[in-house]
């Protein structure tokens, strides 16, 4: 009411009469910040609910940005937005909605008992003193299709809460990095927020960096993983491989407490703030190149500088067993051996700290 602009939420209610809900707006939001501000000048809040809309409409909702959401959606939906101004209020909503609930919370403030619901977290939620909604009007389409959205339960991958909230998790933690790290690759946000983030460390401690921006830029990311560009952080098998592999517990465990956080964690036990945990899965600057951190697989025979023999080649240099195939052009290893096998006879034939062959002097 005091700006103009238009805030997109997404709510739910809990029907308490003909013409009466409660709606939870007990977490930290662009709505509730509204809603006080009416309350303390003892005005209603005009609002109205719509019941099937686009899906850019949904995610739109979920974001916290500043400005008007509806231009949010207009741009998530890749056209413009048609409006249409509700009739017992001033609020445009889209023009293509099934169904709008319009009405007001009223100036009493939190004074309904609401709940519990299941919440998207997967648990019930305690019961709440929320606002009152009243009802002023209802509108919808010929044919009107009647569009719930799906919560709450031990399947979160499978509710519409839990992809909605990932999207923008992923969305708010992939602007932060931008500013706290130099190389992000690509994040990921599971339907319970747990993050993973690939990148592409420069210095030590980057990736410590990256957890301490992640602890801090939302409240519902709780547990944060951070891996080097070569693991697909949309892998489990391969994050598996990481933490048993490049992470120790007594080095690369960072745990940090006093967070704001989401007040509707079972775990809390009622506290109000909260510990995070970030896991570094990275390599150690230092150790990177290293024997110990290459990965095994199948030599890659490619083109290189050709040498009459094993011994011409190493006196090149050192090379491992497949950089003397490529130099002596040849894709069978047994043809490698007998040189190989005439140089450590001769006393002649060394081997370097990672195994490379080389010439002794």
């Amino acid at each position: 009411p005091q700006t103009g602009l238009t805030n997109i939420g997404c709510r739910r209610m809990m029907i308490t009469g003909r013409h009466e809900a409660g709606v939870d707006v007990t977490a930290p939001s662009d709505l509730r910040a509204i809603y006080e501000g009416s309350v303390a000048r003892g005005e209603r809040l005009p609002v109205s609910f719509v019941l099937g809309a686009h899906p850019s409409v949904h995610l739109a909702g979920s974001m916290r940005i500043p400005g008007d959401e509806t231009q949010l959606a207009a741009k998530l939906r890749g056209a413009s937005l048609p409006v249409v101004k509700c009739v017992t209020n001033d609020i445009r909503v889209p023009a293509d909605a099934e169904i709008i609930l319009e009405g007001y919370l009223d100036e009493r403030g939190y004074v309904q008992d609401e709940g519990p619901f299941g919440e998207f977290m997967g648990y019930y939620g305690l019961m709440k003193q929320n606002p009152v909604f009243h009802l002023t009007a209802i509108t919808m389409r010929r044919d009107a299709l009647f569009q719930t959205s799906t919560i709450s339960g031990p399947q979160l991958r499978r509710t519409d809460s839990g992809q909605l909230g990932a999207v923008r998790t992923e969305t708010v933690v992939w602007r932060a990095l931008q500013s706290a790290i130099r190389e992000p690759i690509a994040v990921y946000a599971s339907t319970v927020n747990n993050v993973r983030l690939s990148m592409r460390p420069r210095v030590p401690g980057e990736a410590r960096n990256a957890i301490a921006c992640l602890f801090g830029c939302l409240a519902n990311v709780k547990n944060v993983y951070v891996v080097d560009d070569d693991i697909d952080i949309f892998d489990d098998q391969m994050m598996d491989w990481a933490m048993a592999t490049r992470y120790q517990p007594d080095r690369d465990l960072i745990v940090e407490g006093g967070f704001r956080v989401v007040p509707i964690d079972p775990s809390l036990h009622g506290e109000k703030v909260g510990a995070k945990v970030g896991f570094d899965l990275t390599i150690a600057t230092n150790r990177k190149g290293s024997m110990e951190f290459t990965v095994s697989g199948p030599p890659a025979i490619a083109e290189g500088q050709r040498f009459d023999s094993v011994l011409a080649a190493l006196q090149d240099g050192p090379k491992f067993y497949r950089d003397l195939m490529v130099a002596t052009g040849t894709r069978d290893a047994r043809d490698v051996i007998p040189e190989l096998e005439a140089l450590r006879s001769g006393g002649r034939l060394g081997r370097g700290s990672d195994g490379e062959f080389q010439l002794k002097d």
